[in-house]
């Protein structure tokens, strides 16, 4: 269908809209406007995206974005695969009174890591990305970070849950936005939806 006939496709749109899903259904999660009940549901989408990330990662390596490559590659293996793993997990455990409860202490900690990583990310995208990437980064790493504070039990939800789940909706619609800036300015040759120049220079 591409119809250029040569070489791989730019395939960070499909990457970016699975982080806008993943973004805007974490925001319904933490800001309560979906029940426990949702988990096993979420987990089913966030599968869905550990599929489209992972393909996204892959090629961009092979294309030699290493920023790109590296974080879409991270994202499908903890953000999605093992964030919807956990979902069901989760859900399960809850609905069955296991004998053994769950400590979601464990995710903090491995969230300690993802917000270090993103701090040093952060930067990058702002350097080498125009400003919306840069503001998704911007937004995305304080929400990783209260996720992990939160998580490991070093602060509480509140007020902190609500501000995350703000973060992470503003990360979905601007997700959706830089994938479809994407998609538009490439078909028409030009700029039509802005994304900016990058933060720094």
């Amino acid at each position: 269908m591409s119809g250029h006939g040569g070489g791989w496709a730019n395939p960070a749109p499909a990457g970016l809209v699975a982080l806008g899903v993943a973004g805007l259904t974490f925001y319904a999660l933490l800001s309560g406007s979906v029940s426990a009940g949702a988990l096993p549901l979420l987990g089913c989408w966030l599968m869905g995206g550990f599929i489209v990330q992972f393909t996204v990662g892959v090629i961009e390596l092979k294309e030699g974005a290493l920023i790109g490559g590296n974080v879409f590659l991270f994202f499908s293996g903890f953000f999605m695969l093992a964030g919807g793993l956990e979902m069901f997990v989760k859900y399960f455990a809850a609905a069955n009174k296991w004998a053994i409860p769950l400590d979601g202490h464990m995710d903090g900690y491995a969230w300690v890591i993802l917000t270090i990583a993103l701090i040093f990310l952060t930067p990058c995208y702002m350097k080498s990305s125009n400003a919306v990437m840069g503001l998704i980064l911007l937004l995305l790493t304080p929400a990783a970070g209260l996720v992990a504070l939160m998580d490991g039990g070093w602060i509480g939800a509140t007020p902190w849950k609500p501000i995350a789940a703000y973060l992470l909706g503003a990360v979905g619609i601007l997700g959706v936005y830089m994938a479809s800036a994407i998609w538009v300015n490439s078909t028409f040759g030009r700029t039509i939806l802005p994304t900016g120049s990058s933060m720094i220079k």
